[in-house]
């Protein structure tokens, strides 16, 4: 493609965004119907050199409001990245998502509708997403926010931000000058990964089209400028490995990130779009290259810049800085996905030479991005229950399994009647019916699947054809033996 200057990729990106925009009011025209925001906070950008705002959004719990006046309990937060390659998309595409996470985790979940290419390049996302971070530790009292209970997730470009966020407040790249020495007066120093541009318009990327943009380079100068000069607060803030989880600690507050759920990432950008292609299984189903080239030619700037860069392909990072990422990981990809073979290749590094926890689920038969059909009538298939694979891993990070009531799913057949476990696999749909209808007594639910709501706080491990009591009444465990035997 021949050299685009910088305004067409504006008015590109503009003209995207709002075809995007009308396809994601489709999807959220689906029953049942997603959560809307409860409120929005607008927060000033400190960590990235290119000052402004933008803009968090708040999905809460039901009894969030009633807590907050009587100043009552603390609510896990889970901060969510939406994709679009970092060009298109808003906080509320993944709303879907926020509203599984409020009903099943009991979490708030704050979406970031950072800044976007090309008007804002690499990496102010990955810097606005710190910023995030950062604002909801400062304000958790206010928040009702428990610090010590945070994760990340994302989607797509958001999901490659899961990781690069959590990689960006380490601090690595700004803390030091490249000599290794300390930053002295908490100025910014610029990696030699994102110094200014060469002034030869010839030096091609092997990544999609980018090149040199040469009509509008000065304003590429001048971004790389104040990354060189300007102040960043990114420089008071640490991470350190506090068990499992990841303490990130500023001047006045610290925040424990549990971990991390990351669907349909972008990991390794070293790969060019051509070598990622060849992996696809299915070639109609890729995303069109008039997409990928704009969200290559939007975000990475200036056209110099390492593609292995940390807070761009987590996936090619620093073993050191990868240690120092949160040790439950929930990953999930897609069958007929482009970024398949790199998602994998990332999981292989994490569980086999970091020793991560790495919850793993390709999800067979779907294209990148399938649970954001644009379709009014019904929701895409088998998102909801991805998500509720990644509400219980979430639960166990926040340690939540033994609050509220259990329940108790049952298979039942001709003659016998076998514990299947606590709300997993297939019940997932007849669980929730049973949530919605407030039932307060064993009831037959549909194709032979019985439940038993457990009051008190404790509760059952169950596996098929045994019962394992765990503390629990001795008048329960003999009334469960004698409908289990």
């Amino acid at each position: 493609m021949a050299g685009r200057p910088r305004w067409v990729l504006h008015l590109q990106a503009q003209f995207w965004r709002v075809l995007m925009g009308i396809g994601m009011m489709l999807h959220r025209l689906a029953r049942p119907l997603p959560p809307s925001p409860s409120f929005h906070k607008h927060i000033d950008a400190t960590v990235s050199p290119l000052k402004g705002k933008f803009r968090l959004q708040f999905y809460v719990p039901k009894d969030y409001h009633a807590q907050k006046r009587l100043k009552g309990k603390r609510y896990p937060c889970v901060i969510n990245f939406h994709g679009g390659g970092f060009t298109l998309g808003t906080a509320r595409d993944d709303a879907r998502w926020a509203g599984v996470v409020v009903e099943q985790v009991g979490a708030v979940v704050v979406s970031v509708d950072y800044r976007l290419a090309p008007e804002f390049p690499f990496p102010t996302a990955v810097e606005d997403g710190a910023d995030a971070i950062l604002y909801l530790a400062r304000n958790a009292d206010q928040l009702m926010l428990d610090p010590a209970r945070f994760a990340v997730s994302g989607f797509s470009s958001g999901a490659n931000m899961s990781f690069t966020v959590p990689l960006c407040l380490q601090g690595e790249l700004l803390d030091k000058t490249p000599s290794g020495t300390p930053i002295q007066n908490h100025r910014g120093s610029v990696p030699a990964q994102l110094a200014p541009p060469p002034t030869s318009s010839s030096n091609l990327s092997p990544n999609s089209s980018r090149i040199g943009l040469t009509r509008q380079k000065s304003r590429l100068d001048r971004i790389a400028m104040l990354r060189q000069t300007g102040t960043s607060s990114l420089s008071l803030v640490s991470s350190y490995k506090d068990g499992a989880a990841v303490s990130v600690i500023t001047q006045d507050t610290e925040v424990k990130i549990r971990g991390i759920v990351s669907f349909y990432p972008s990991t390794d950008y070293t790969q060019t779009r051509e070598q990622r292609r060849q992996t696809c299984s299915r070639t109609d189903q890729q995303l069109p290259a008039v997409f990928t080239e704009l969200f290559d030619d939007s975000y990475l700037q200036p056209p110099s810049l390492d593609l292995s860069h940390p807070w761009l392909s987590p996936g090619v990072a620093p073993e050191h800085m990868l240690a120092v990422l949160p040790d439950d990981i929930v990953l999930f990809t897609c069958e007929w996905d482009m970024l398949l073979a790199e998602g994998e290749r990332f999981r292989d590094r994490l569980v086999n030479d970091l020793k991560k926890r790495v919850h793993y689920h390709c999800i067979p038969g779907v294209p990148h991005g399938w649970d954001k059909a644009p379709n009014p009538l019904r929701e895409s298939p088998g998102a909801r229950q991805q998500y509720m694979v990644a509400c219980r891993e979430l639960k166990r990070m926040f340690d939540l399994e033994q609050d509220g009531e259990d329940v108790l799913v049952f298979w039942v057949d001709a003659s016998y009647i076998y514990p299947v476990g606590m709300g997993i696999g297939i019940q997932e749909k007849a669980l929730e019916d049973m949530y919605e209808r407030k039932l307060q007594k064993p009831h037959f639910g549909f194709d032979g699947v019985w439940f038993l709501r457990i009051k008190p706080l404790q509760y059952l491990i169950l596996r098929r054809g045994s019962v394992i009591p765990v503390p629990i009444t001795p008048n329960l465990y003999m009334t469960l033996s004698r409908l289990c035997f």
